[in-house]
């Protein structure tokens, strides 16, 4: 018994399939648009004002070019603070904003909070996370994500067995506090997800997963 073919879609059918084809095609492009031209708007559209009166009258048509090297001088401040930042001078009057920023109600809580975030998961202490471990936590059936910190035996751990390792588990979605667990080396199972996919799994509550079997060196180059 022999299929029927399947009948062929109507040409409005067609047309429409097409342009919404295109319309998800074009998305990304103009979603970017969007967002450089808002970001253009904001920086340097609030300093236009401040020097828009000295500009000859037959080159203030076009505010867009004067936003858009306003928000590149921006860029470069910015650029500069962080240099600055890196010298007692600047350190200075930057500790002077945080604490201004710590005492205005709410908003102090939150900086408090991003600013963890950033220094917990920063480029220097993401070194402190040797790899993505499992563990059973806080019971026995249950398991967790963590980092594995340190297998050095230190005292605590000389204290308690031999071959202890030090395992962080952060708290989800925010992961500035946690626990740190002190389990035999048998209790703890490696996995093979990078550092940074088990932050990312961290972050959303595991609804971030990274690609499992993991791919190849040589199927990544591909």
């Amino acid at each position: 018994m022999s299929l029927e073919p399947a009948p062929r879609p109507s040409r409005f059918v067609a047309l429409r399939n097409a342009f919404i084809s295109g319309l998800l095609l074009l998305a990304p492009l103009i979603v970017t648009i969007w967002a450089f031209s808002k970001i253009v708007d904001m920086a340097g559209g609030t300093f236009r004002p401040l020097y828009e009166h000295h500009l000859p009258a037959s080159l203030q048509d076009i505010p867009f070019l004067w936003d858009l090297l306003a928000t590149f001088v921006v860029i470069l401040l910015v650029t500069g603070l962080g240099f600055l930042s890196n010298y007692v001078f600047g350190k200075f009057f930057l500790s002077i904003g945080e604490r201004a920023i710590q005492r205005i109600p709410g908003v102090g809580g939150l900086y408090n909070t991003v600013k963890q975030v950033v220094a917990t998961f920063g480029t220097q202490n993401r070194n402190l996370f040797n790899k993505v471990v499992l563990v059973e936590f806080p019971r026995k059936g249950i398991w967790t994500v963590g980092f594995l910190t340190n297998t050095t035996q230190g005292e605590p751990q000389s204290a308690v067995g031999p071959e202890m390792w030090s395992v962080f588990v952060p708290t989800t979605p925010n992961p500035t506090s946690g626990f740190l667990l002190i389990l035999p080396r048998q209790e703890v199972t490696e996995l093979e997800m990078s550092v940074g996919d088990g932050m990312k799994m961290i972050l959303s509550g595991g609804a971030v997963l990274p690609p499992w079997p993991a791919p190849k060196p040589d199927e990544i180059r591909k």
